[in-house]
């Protein structure tokens, strides 16, 4: 039996899809090209009961709008190959099984690795990444056709834990204005998990140096102008409020992009937004069930971010004007001639103790639970901002470890460190 259904493509065409029943596979047929869907009534979200299909058929249903955030540039793929309750895993390198028609380009990581990466350049590309249990697409902020010069800042909006979805609403908003003062164009988009992104096209005029730099500036000039809801910080133990994370904005880093189907149990997306709706929107409104109708119903909202590439000129002036030298890179990055000390401020200031390292960031919690209910006075100070939570990136996987900040605990509660638990061995190396 074969059913056919006609989709819009990637280019705007109209596409003939045809789905046929295959022994254990669906082929599909897109963009003229046949795509083996295997096990397509896998699960990959128990909740919603959504399958690898149902992923597959997502992506064609929004790949206009999730081709302009991730199309013609190099892709990490991250891999959920049993669903959102089992491990996954990143792959730099693309598979050496792929089709010829699937694009790929050479890079080189700040590590010295080099790695061929995905490069999706319509509809048939994202369907055959579906297939292969990537939720998310994760770009890199470049081009192909220039490596060395990003096209796009990118701001993204991290709360600590206990921070309410409104003061995430009111630092994008404070975002906004800062972008507006220096004549860039913001275009906002729910992260899919509990944060908000900002994209925002530049010349490719600067390269990620510079480029982070002004996204340095940004996240100062943002925590100046609300110093009681945002922070520059890179240390944990240091933020407070909401995280403007410059350091995505580093050689290598990638964000989820628009229309990306996050790991969460309602199987939410990162969705974009006017910048009327910020206000009014929740995170949960937007699903890998609920977006293809708005899609269809109201296109990309972003279809015209193309159109409004600024120069980051005020931003690096404002940098300058600043005075405050560079701010910590992320750790596997080399030292950097201006870098302030690596040295966390938890071991100068802070009282940290670390509770446990896990694959699982089920059992990393766990040992949490454990700890607290050892030494009970001194959970019983802890605000939710004190348990650091720390999603380590391996080569390819992440583990979690988790920290407890005892500064608001009396001395006289402070437990000592102990053996960690759980203290599972992991190779940590990026």
């Amino acid at each position: 039996m074969r059913v056919h259904l006609f989709l819009g493509t990637a280019r705007g065409a109209r596409e003939s899809l045809y789905v046929a029943k295959k022994r254990e596979a669906e082929i599909l047929v897109v963009d003229r090209h046949e795509i083996a869907i295997s096990n397509p009534r896998k699960v990959l979200f128990p909740q919603p009961k959504h399958t690898k299909l149902d992923l597959v058929r997502y992506y064609i249903a929004v790949a206009d709008g999730a081709l302009r955030g991730a199309g013609d540039r190099p892709n990490m793929l991250v891999r959920y190959p049993d669903g959102i309750e089992a491990e996954h895993f990143y792959q730099k390198r693309a598979p050496k099984s792929r089709p010829a028609w699937i694009e790929v380009v050479e890079l080189r990581f700040p590590s010295g690795r080099i790695a061929e990466e995905i490069v999706p350049r319509d509809a048939a590309a994202l369907a055959w990444l579906a297939n292969l249990a990537c939720l998310e697409l994760h770009p890199h902020a470049v081009r192909t056709e220039d490596l060395e010069h990003p096209d796009e800042l990118r701001v993204d909006l991290d709360p600590v834990p206990g921070i309410t979805w409104k003061q995430i609403q009111e630092v994008t908003a404070v975002t906004h204005e800062v972008l507006r003062d220096h004549n860039l164009v913001g275009w906002p988009k729910t992260s899919g998990s509990r944060g908000m992104h900002i994209c925002v096209r530049i010349e490719r005029r600067w390269g990620f140096d510079e480029v982070r730099r002004a996204a340095l500036a940004l996240a100062r000039e943002v925590e100046r102008r609300a110093p009681k809801l945002a922070t520059s910080k890179w240390w944990k133990e240091e933020r407070h409020g909401v995280f403007v994370d410059y350091n995505q904005n580093a050689k290598d880093r990638t964000v989820a992009s628009a229309y990306s189907v996050r790991p969460t149990p309602d199987a939410r997306v990162s969705a974009p937004l006017t910048w009327e709706e910020v206000d009014e929107c929740e995170p949960a409104d937007f699903t890998l069930a609920s977006m293809p109708a708005r899609f269809k119903k109201r296109g990309d909202l972003h279809a015209s971010i193309d159109q409004h590439a600024g120069s980051l000129e005020g931003l690096l002036a404002l940098f300058e004007r600043q005075g405050l030298g560079d701010a910590p890179w992320p750790p596997h990055y080399r030292k950097q001639t201006a870098e302030p000390s690596r040295v966390q401020p938890s071991k100068r200031k802070h009282p940290l103790l670390e509770i446990g390292r896990a694959r699982r960031k089920e059992d990393a919690l766990a040992g949490l639970e454990r700890w607290k209910a050892r030494h009970p006075r001194a959970a019983e100070h802890l605000e939710p901002a004190d348990v650091l939570v720390d999603v380590m990136r391996g080569r390819y996987s992440t583990w979690t470890r988790i920290r407890v900040n005892l500064q608001r605990v009396p001395e006289e509660l402070r437990p000592t460190q102990e053996s960690l638990d759980p203290d599972e061995n992991i190779r940590s190396s990026s």
